[in-house]
C-alpha cells in the first residue's frame, strides 16, 4: 500500500450521512489556497476560488464518490465555471491560438470519462489530482485563448466547446449499460441504478452543462455590442 489507493473523499456516503462529509484535506485546501493567490483578489478570481471549494471541499466531493452524476457536476465545475473565471482573473498577455487548447480540452474531457480511465483515477489519488490538474488546465488554456478572441470567433469557440461536452453527455446517456465499475453499486443506495446514474450525468452533460457555455457566450456578445457602440 502507498497511502494513495481508494476514492478521494473517502467511501461513497450513505443519503442520510452526505451532510457531515465535509473534506478537509490539507492537499486540498493548500492547492486551493494557491490558486487563490495565483487568481487575486478581482471578482472573478474569488468566484472561481468559491467555486473550487464547492467541488473539493464540500459535501458534493463526498457524494461524487457515490454518483457518477455527481462527479459529471463536479467536472463541470471546473471546466465550465472555475476555469473561465480563472481565465478573467489571470487573462493571456499575447495570442497563443485557440485550436491545440481546445484539442486539449476536449482530449482531455474525453479521455478522463473512458472507464479505463476514470475508473483508475477514482482508484488511485495519485491519478485522480492528475484528473483534476488535466481537466482544470486544459479548460483554462482554452477559456483563456477563447477570451482574446473578438466576439464573434469567440462564439465558435464557445459552441465547440459545448459541442464536446454535449456530444459526450449523448453518448453516456444512450449508453445501454453502466460504464464504470466504480459506481457499479454505490448508486443503489441512493435509489437509483448504476444505468440511471450514468443517464442523469450524461443528461447533466448533454444539457444544463449549456447553462454556463450560454453565458460566457452572453458575455462575448455584450463585448462585442459595446465595442460597436463605443465605434
Amino acid at each position: 500500500m502507498t497511502g494513495w489507493e481508494g476514492l478521494y473523499c473517502g467511501p461513497a456516503p450513505a443519503p442520510d450521512e452526505i451532510w457531515l462529509r465535509w473534506n478537509l484535506d490539507p492537499w486540498a485546501i493548500a492547492v486551493i489556497a494557491g490558486l487563490a493567490l495565483l487568481a487575486g483578489r478581482n471578482r472573478p478570481g474569488l468566484a472561481a476560488i468559491f467555486v473550487l471549494a464547492i467541488a473539493f471541499l464540500s459535501p458534493l466531493c463526498a457524494l461524487s464518490s457515490a454518483l457518477f452524476s455527481a462527479r459529471v457536476l463536479h467536472h463541470v465545475l471546473l471546466v465550465a465555471v472555475a476555469a473561465p473565471l480563472l481565465a478573467l482573473a489571470r487573462p493571456s498577455g499575447s495570442d497563443t491560438g485557440t485550436g491545440l487548447p481546445f484539442l486539449a480540452a476536449t482530449a482531455a474531457l474525453w479521455l478522463w470519462h473512458l472507464p479505463v480511465a476514470y475508473d483508475a483515477a477514482l482508484s488511485d489519488m495519485a491519478i485522480y489530482w492528475v484528473m483534476q490538474a488535466s481537466l482544470l488546465g486544459s479548460a483554462f488554456l482554452f477559456w483563456r485563448a477563447v477570451f482574446r478572441l473578438p466576439a464573434g470567433e469567440g462564439l465558435v469557440w464557445v459552441f465547440l466547446g459545448y459541442l464536446g461536452m454535449g456530444m459526450l453527455g449523448a453518448i453516456l446517456t444512450l449508453a445501454p449499460e453502466g460504464l464504470y465499475a466504480t459506481h457499479a453499486s454505490a448508486p443503489l443506495l441512493w435509489g437509483m441504478t448504476p444505468l440511471a446514474d450514468q443517464q442523469l450525468g450524461g443528461l447533466v452533460m448533454w444539457m444544463p452543462a449549456g447553462l454556463p457555455y450560454a453565458a460566457w457566450g452572453g458575455m462575448l456578445a455584450r463585448r462585442a455590442w459595446r465595442g460597436m457602440g463605443a465605434a
